[in-house]
């Protein structure tokens, strides 16, 4: 079975089993990496399952292939996810790693994705392809149209400097895509987010992009040393790493006086810090006692079933 008649097995299986969440909740399940939980990440069936899920946003970490065509790949290599070792065993660099960035998109083609995490998805089982990032859009527009919902998109610009230094247009090349798919203006269905202020700013700043933007957070410090109402003047939220709210929960509420939304990462089951007896018990203290905006997640369905408790 190819992967693309598997998605279509993944969207019908999941989406006759499960209610869908309406669009314009007041907080929001970000899919992390597509429904990664279940199926390997960033896969046209991992965006699929998420999407059946009720996420109200997808994630789409970016990268660049040689020829300019935007990829969905967490990683600046392909290692950790993908069978290019066997595909093309003499491509590795120096320092022993296969990068993206030394492969067209035809080469891309080539490859299989596999599980990152153990006892999650065979590993073994290399069923799917990287999509590119207009494939992942087409997809998520796609089933907008024929479901009536409105999924927004959730792009990350994974290591921008490196594809400066690349002499490559990755920041640019998503404007493109993204306004050839109708994502303009600040009430576009999406939030670009960046760990880089610098990017973010240059798109704000220099490229004039009014698109909703979310500065990620990956400690206290980083955020202190920003500060809010700087990211304000840029940003429309910040996407922290969850221990920043653990160790100080008044991160929330200033963010809220700046005017900042507030979407942390990442909820997984397999993963889950004291004192939370499971993920749905981490889900509801973030959501409902530090009032998080929404987050990200390896299960959606899990958050998708906390939010609706409360409803």
């Amino acid at each position: 079975m190819n992967s693309y008649r598997l998605l279509c097995v993944v969207v019908l299986a999941v989406a006759c089993g499960m209610c869908i969440n309406a669009v314009g909740a007041e907080k929001v399940i970000i899919a992390h990496r597509g429904a990664s939980g279940y199926l390997p990440e960033h896969t046209l069936a991992a965006y699929a399952m998420a999407y059946a899920m009720g996420a109200d946003y997808i994630e789409q970490d970016l990268a660049m292939t040689s020829d300019h065509v935007l990829i969905c790949l967490h990683d600046t290599t392909l290692d950790a996810t993908t069978n290019v070792a066997e595909v093309f065993p003499d491509r590795k660099r120096e320092d022993g790693k296969y990068y993206p960035a030394d492969f067209t998109l035809e080469e891309i083609r080539r490859l299989r994705t596999r599980e990152r995490l153990p006892r999650r998805f065979p590993r073994e089982t290399q069923l799917f392809q990287i999509p590119t990032f207009e494939e992942a859009i087409q997809l998520v527009q796609g089933l907008n149209a024929s479901t009536g919902r409105d999924v927004g998109i959730y792009p990350e610009l994974k290591d921008p400097s490196f594809y400066k230094e690349a002499n490559l247009p990755f920041v640019e090349t998503m404007l493109t895509v993204l306004a050839k798919y109708g994502y303009e203006g600040p009430e576009a269905n999406i939030y670009i987010q960046c760990f880089s202020p610098s990017t973010l700013v240059y798109l704000r700043e220099e490229l004039k992009s009014t698109l909703p933007m979310i500065q990620l957070i990956s400690d206290n410090a980083m955020l202190e040393e920003l500060g809010f109402e700087k990211i304000a003047g840029y940003a429309q939220g910040i996407g922290p790493e969850k221990k920043c709210i653990e160790k100080d929960p008044s991160l929330v509420t200033r963010a809220h006086q700046a005017g900042l939304k507030v979407h942390p990462y990442t909820f997984r089951k397999e993963f889950v810090p004291k004192p939370y007896a499971n993920v749905e018990e981490e889900m509801d203290a973030f959501l409902f006692k530090y009032d998080i905006d929404g987050g990200f997640a390896d299960q959606p369905d899990k958050m998708k079933a906390v939010i609706d408790a409360h409803k």
